[in-house]
């Protein structure tokens, strides 16, 4: 049985009147990515903060690396890393020199500190810009060095809250690249973000965290299954083929101008190769074929009856 690298149960949390977190259940595998989705507001950040013990709960049995917060906040510290919303990097001094200042942080030897502030400088391929001050770097550049001071102490569990916010798009993905080695060595990663494809791409678990509450919570297929609106869409050129597909497949949407046809389906493979073999029995063979599954905007629009977030284009051609 996997072993949990973080577990809340009944995690609450106010300022004054105003409930931000009401008894939350989360449970993270080690060696995995949990991404924690919500809108503005919803408590994501103050769901770090408590698990990573910068600030307290106000009830709640809550461990992380296999000890307890209360109990032993200091034992938790020793194996998390936390990169925050905003950068952790002191722009006046050079990225080398805040790498060695991170070692010495965590007590770490003269020797050690340079030997482990060189490994990262060329894991996060910062050695050409290690002798420059951290105020000229670009913003993709400040993220590594961020992660990069977080990884000095050598932490099993890393809080990653919105890493990637205000990155380019290249910068972004290179980032996803760095918390897949993370993951591949072993890490655990508690990631919140702006970004729905972000979590799509990287998650193993999801949990969309609303009005304190978590309204749900699976992986990224799991959750996608939860809304309807699946569909599978079918384009002719031929109009007599348009009109035998239509009364050969019944309960179907009708798009007479554009000659498509729209049939619920949930995606699956099952579904499609059955769609597909009653049509190769009737001889009817659609010129395109489109399917649609929900998306994580989707599920986040559904969950918590707010703004859409950014997210990939939903459709793709089979």
């Amino acid at each position: 049985m996997t072993s949990l690298a973080i577990a809340a149960n009944g995690l609450r949390k106010s300022y004054g009147d105003k409930v931000v977190l009401d008894g939350i259940d989360l449970a993270v595998p080690e060696g995995t990515v949990f991404s924690l989705l919500g809108p503005n507001g919803a408590g994501k950040t103050t769901a770090v903060k408590i698990l990573s013990t910068l600030v307290p709960a106000d009830a709640g049995d809550l461990r992380g690396g296999g000890h307890d917060l209360a109990a032993a906040a200091q034992a938790v510290r020793a194996s998390i890393g936390v990169t925050g919303q905003f950068s952790a990097v002191d722009g006046l001094i050079t990225g080398e020199e805040n790498m060695l200042l991170m070692a010495d942080l965590h007590h770490l030897s003269r020797r050690e500190g340079r030997r482990v502030t060189a490994e990262l400088l060329e894991r996060f391929d910062l050695v050409a810009a290690a002798k420059k001050p951290a105020s000229t770097y670009s913003g993709g550049m400040k993220r590594r060095l961020d992660i990069a001071m977080t990884l000095v102490g050598a932490p099993r569990i890393i809080f990653l809250d919105e890493p990637t916010t205000g990155l380019d798009p290249r910068s972004r993905h290179n980032m996803w690249g760095i918390i897949r080695e993370l993951v591949a060595d072993g890490v655990t990663v508690f990631l919140t973000t702006q970004y729905l494809e972000e979590a799509d791409e990287l998650a193993d678990r999801i949990a969309v965290l609303n009005d304190g509450r978590i309204a749900a919570e699976g992986t990224a297929e799991e959750l996608k299954r939860l809304i309807p609106g699946g569909h599978v869409r079918l384009r002719f050129t031929n109009p007599a083929l348009y009109r035998d597909a239509t009364f050969a497949l019944g309960e179907v949407t009708r798009d007479d101008e554009a000659l498509s046809l729209q049939i619920p389906s949930d995606g699956s493979q099952r579904e499609l190769r059955s769609l597909l073999d009653r049509l190769d029995s009737l001889g009817i063979e659609a010129d395109e074929l489109t399917v649609h599954t929900p998306d994580l905007d989707d599920v986040f629009f559904a969950l918590t009856g707010g703004t859409t977030l950014p997210s990939q284009p939903k459709e793709s051609a089979r």
